[in-house]
């Protein structure tokens, strides 16, 4: 009997943790296709706003790809969602034909039970049948088999009456999960509706781009060029600062020449807390914008429009909206402020971590300044030319790159 009870247990048990891992599963498949919607919202709202200029073809084609992308990352997340769907509405159906089964056993059993009470009842009556009996012992006998006889005919009428509950709850959540897929299913053709168009612009815009290959390859060179200038000065400037620091706290690293090997910094016990402190929050430090979207990962890859081409990334380029401000990421001291092609870039030291933020207007602090996680720094430029405004971040481990991305949470 009781491992009879333990076996019902364990099987209620395995069917709750069922449930509950599908409905996890289900609110994880939402959760990554309302996050794929924001996205291409946030895409329209920094990369779309405005109308685009001839001149600014292959910019357009690299941010209709990136919305592309994107779409078709949330229409692969639409089809795993309702496929889920489906398999809930299944098992719901299959659910539902059960239970009918059960119930209409269950109706057809307490009919009979009914039938055969009012027939016993018409020959002869409750107290009679106990009065004939034999002896005390079976007179007490048939008065406890009535008793039980009545209890489980109750037991019977509310076994039959929660059946039905459930069937009823059942055949409505069956409902809802199917107008549920049938909205899916219309997001999913809005969305390939709109991916098709998509494609068709890009295709255009392509065409346009290979007319003017050559000129456009030209201005790539020269502006990878500028780039790799700038990353040579921000690298420079991270040597001359770490031989600075370490000359001033006695270390052996203190000529200032930039052709000399620096490791890295020499910490105090501060420093030392600091850079620990820092390296604790990998993968979970804030955005170094309040709202912002990659448009250009780290480290080197293709072109995203023209074919053969690649291009090398020190950091992370953050698009934003206009007027936003630069974050700091972490707790720190203010480094540096270098002026780089008209703009500046502020560099926050974090123990023998930098963080850099380029590509600002104006700058909010100044070198020695204390600053505390999300303290605004700088106002991020916005180009007039392609009306984008365009946050260059990058971070160092003395005078090693990191990626960012591995650093920022959900980068």
């Amino acid at each position: 009997m009781y491992s009879n009870i333990r076996n019902i247990i364990f099987l209620i048990f395995l069917l709750f943790a069922v449930t509950i891992h599908a409905q996890n599963d289900r609110k994880k498949l939402e959760e990554k296709r309302i996050n794929l919607q924001n996205e291409i919202k946030t895409i329209n709202n920094l990369l779309f706003k405005t109308k685009k200029e001839e001149k600014n073809l292959v910019s357009q084609v690299t941010d209709l790809n990136q919305k592309i992308k994107v779409r078709t990352k949330l229409i692969n997340a639409i089809n795993e969602e309702a496929n889920s769907i489906s398999r809930e509405i299944r098992k719901n159906e299959r659910q539902i034909k059960d239970l009918e089964f059960e119930l209409a056993i269950l109706k057809r059993d307490y009919a009979d039970m009914i039938y055969r009470s009012y027939k016993s009842k018409s020959k002869h009556s409750r107290l009679m049948f106990v009065l004939s009996s034999e002896n005390f012992n079976q007179a007490y006998r048939r008065f406890q088999y009535m008793k039980q006889y009545t209890a489980y005919r109750k037991k019977q009428g509310e076994e039959i009456e929660r059946k039905t509950l459930k069937l009823q709850g059942l055949t409505d959540t069956l409902k809802v999960k199917k107008a549920d897929k049938i909205l899916l299913l219309n997001e999913k053709k809005d969305e390939q509706s709109k991916i098709e168009q998509e494609k068709k612009t890009q295709e255009k815009l392509i065409s346009q781009v290979k007319k003017k290959e050559k000129q456009y390859v030209t201005q790539i060179r020269a502006k990878e060029r500028e780039e790799r200038s700038i990353d040579a000065q921000i690298e420079r400037l991270i040597r001359e600062e770490i031989a600075k620091a370490n000359s001033k706290s006695g270390g052996t690293e203190s000529n200032t020449n930039t052709n000399k090997a620096v490791s890295g910094f020499i910490l105090t016990t501060e420093g030392k807390a600091l850079a620990a402190k820092f390296t604790e929050n990998r993968g979970k430090l804030p955005w170094p914008v309040a709202k912002g979207l990659v448009v250009r990962g780290y480290g080197t890859q293709p072109h995203p429009t023209l074919p053969g081409i690649t291009v090398e990334s020190n950091g992370v380029y953050i698009a934003t909206e206009e007027g936003s401000k630069a974050r700091a990421v972490f707790e720190g001291t203010v480094l540096a402020i270098q002026s780089v092609s008209g703009q500046f870039a502020v560099y926050v030291q974090h123990g023998n971590y930098i963080s850099i933020y380029n590509n600002l207007e104006q700058v909010y602090v100044k070198k020695g300044d204390k600053v505390s996680t999300k303290q605004e720094i700088g106002l991020i430029h916005t180009d007039r030319v392609t009306d984008k405004t365009v946050l260059k971040f990058q971070m160092w481990r003395d005078t090693n790159r990191e990626n960012p991305t591995s650093w920022i949470y959900n980068m």
